[in-house]
């Protein structure tokens, strides 16, 4: 017998017992974010500045942005380990046209098309061919940050017209212009997500693949959706970058997959999909980022950064792992 989707809830498995674990975790995320500040607006009298939380924020922005397209995979039960290099990728390419004279809109348009086609590669590779996402991310991540250093050689391309970098540099009532497109950007993808029938999609595809294809859910097609979505947050987030830096990067977002996950599962989504938040994914990135952030003011060397943030991925999924078998 052929289930409507009209008769699902947001996430088949998602009880509301469920929902208030997820509401817990987020609330807990807050907790800990405010624990963090307050800790170190008690070590360091430099950590509770505007110019400090400013720094943050702009900081945080990619990686923001990025969480919202990795949300929706870990949703659907996969994920994207290309995302850093096309961050690095579509700012060499915006950079490299812009510095030969290409419009700025056009120029944006062809590095949007050049993620698109990634994300798209990213969906066929593991829906039409049933590559596992692991290998086929690599392979994409590969190829990406492999043509952004072959296009400039290694070096980073300078010499951007000055009103790119308005975006960049701008703010708007104190607040840099970059966070303010991340916070809209996160509240319409989580409201899209909890709320529209199409996003929700996400939530029965990662919950059960078999139930939602004899529902009538075109599987494949949301899969790749959720892919291509990534793509271009990457790419936004490429785009901003390149215009805060005036500068394309090859070598810039390496890594950064891995705080993008990490953040992701500790807002509570699940390696083994159905489960998740935008919001949550965001005050994952936020608790990742004041890590890193009071790490760097108390002279922390950046490798053990990378240290950290590796134990933080392990620890959040060892944590998703426990909730999930004690759930079942």
């Amino acid at each position: 017998m052929t289930v409507s989707s009209t008769t699902l809830g947001p996430a088949p498995r998602r009880g509301p017992r469920w929902r208030r674990l997820l509401q817990a975790r987020e609330a807990a995320l807050v907790a800990l974010v405010a624990l963090v500040i307050l800790v170190m607006t008690l070590w360091s009298p430099f950590f509770f500045s505007a110019a400090n939380f400013r720094a943050a924020s702009i900081g945080m922005v990619p990686t923001g942005i990025i969480a919202v397209g990795m949300t929706y995979l870990l949703v659907s039960g996969s994920f994207d380990l290309s995302v850093g290099a096309v961050l690095a990728l579509s700012g060499t390419i915006l950079a490299l046209l812009l510095a030969r004279g290409v419009p700025t809109p056009l120029a944006i348009l062809l590095t949007a098309g050049a993620g698109a086609l990634i994300g798209l590669a990213n969906g066929l590779l593991v829906t039409a061919l049933g590559i596992n996402p692991l290998v086929a991310t690599l392979a994409t991540m590969s190829v990406a940050r492999g043509l952004a250093l072959v296009l400039t050689e290694g070096y980073s391309i300078t010499g951007l017209p000055p009103s790119f970098g308005y975006v960049g540099s701008a703010a708007w009532l104190g607040i840099p212009l970059t966070v303010l497109i991340m916070v809209v950007i996160v509240i319409v993808a989580d409201l899209a997500l909890r709320h529209t029938r199409l996003l929700r999609q996400l939530y029965y595809v990662g919950a059960n693949e078999t139930a939602a294809r004899l529902s009538g859910i075109r599987v494949g097609l949301v899969r790749v959706s959720a892919y291509l979505a990534t793509s271009l947050m990457a790419t936004l987030s490429g785009i901003l970058l390149a215009s805060r830096l005036m500068a394309g990067t090859p070598t810039a977002g390496s890594g950064l997959e891995l705080q993008v996950l990490a953040a992701a599962v500790i807002g509570g989504a699940s390696l083994s999909g159905g489960e998740g938040t935008v919001l949550g994914a965001l005050l994952g990135v936020v608790f990742v980022a004041l890590i890193n952030n009071a790490m760097t003011m108390l002279a922390v060397s950046i490798y053990w950064q990378m240290v950290v943030t590796g134990i933080v991925l392990a620890m959040a999924v060892t944590l998703d792992r426990l909730v999930r078998h004690r759930e079942r």
